[in-house]
């Protein structure tokens, strides 16, 4: 059983409720809205999902120290798109490592396309939603569409990281590989 843990800001806990819905074999409204995870020979668990904005979820949930954000917004932290693939890592890894899981999932988003890590006990795949928003201006189709964007490549990227299929992980124009 391969165990999935995710901390979330832009992808609203989605990316974990679609791996769980799957995993469990759920139909219909409760199951998957994505058809991204057919194919995964492998039984999955989701042991924790949560949905983490904020910069004091980042520090007293997560327990890590990351870079000091542009701005906060209520208490919503808001990162440049570099910034927001460091901070993604260090989501990551921290749900994973808090939750003994073998994959963690970690998405934040606040100007620009946001950063989206996939990581395991050997590597962290770093890449970003596709989509540019900025979530200062309160267009609410442009960061839905960069959302719903960041949810499927997630998704995707989680898909080759369990199938182990680094051909299709190179093909994304914006992935790179951190060793652990």
């Amino acid at each position: 059983m391969i165990k999935v843990a995710t901390a979330e800001c832009f992808t609203h806990g989605h990316i974990a409720r679609e791996i769980h819905g799957f995993s469990q074999g759920y139909d219909g409204e409760f199951g998957p809205n994505y058809n991204l995870l057919n194919g995964i020979p492998y039984d999955l668990s989701v042991v924790c999902g949560i949905f983490a904005p904020t910069l004091s979820a980042l520090q007293k949930v997560l327990k890590v120290d990351p870079p000091e954000p542009l701005k906060l917004i209520r208490g919503i932290k808001v990162y440049d798109e570099e910034n927001d693939k460091k901070v993604a890592v260090i989501m990551a890894k921290a749900v994973k490592d808090l939750l003994g899981a073998n994959i963690g999932i970690g998405t934040t988003a606040g100007i620009g396309r946001g950063g989206i890590a996939v990581s395991t006990d050997e590597y962290t795949v770093v890449a970003s939603s596709g989509f540019y928003a900025d979530i200062t201006t309160h267009d609410s189709s442009r960061l839905l569409k960069r959302q719903e964007c960041g949810i499927k490549k997630a998704l995707s990227i989680f898909v080759d990281v369990i199938n182990d299929d680094w051909d299709k992980l190179m093909e994304y124009d914006d992935v790179y590989v951190l060793d652990k």
